[in-house]
């Protein structure tokens, strides 16, 4: 099982808003929803955008290229709820924002 990793400080992501960090070799969105923080996966299933550089509403951010949202709590495509990418687990220790990525096993790629 992967280790918590920090990714930033709390504070530094503004409320509403996202982060990319690359942790254990993939991209991730770190977003702060109501002084809460969520992580999920970073790339849009559809076309590869930046989930991180959306717009968050209402715990939901808006892909930038083509409108596609997703629940930044667990990962699911509010317009087909049977699509979700992946969230991740997250943790604040002090003022460190943490996170945890399972590695990919050796070989596998990014679907």
């Amino acid at each position: 099982m992967a280790d918590f990793i920090t990714v930033a400080k709390v504070g530094s992501i503004p409320e509403g808003r996202g982060a990319t960090h690359v942790v254990n070799g993939r991209l991730v969105a770190v977003f702060c929803v109501q002084g809460e923080y969520f992580a999920i996966d970073d790339t849009c299933p559809h076309m590869g955008a930046s989930l991180g550089a959306g717009e968050v509403n209402e715990g939901v951010v808006t892909c930038p290229w083509h409108a596609w949202r997703f629940s930044v709590c667990d990962g699911t495509w509010r317009d087909n709820p049977k699509l979700k990418i992946d969230r991740f687990e997250m943790r604040v220790v002090g003022d460190e924002i943490q996170i945890r990525v399972p590695q990919r096993p050796t070989g596998t790629q990014a679907s």
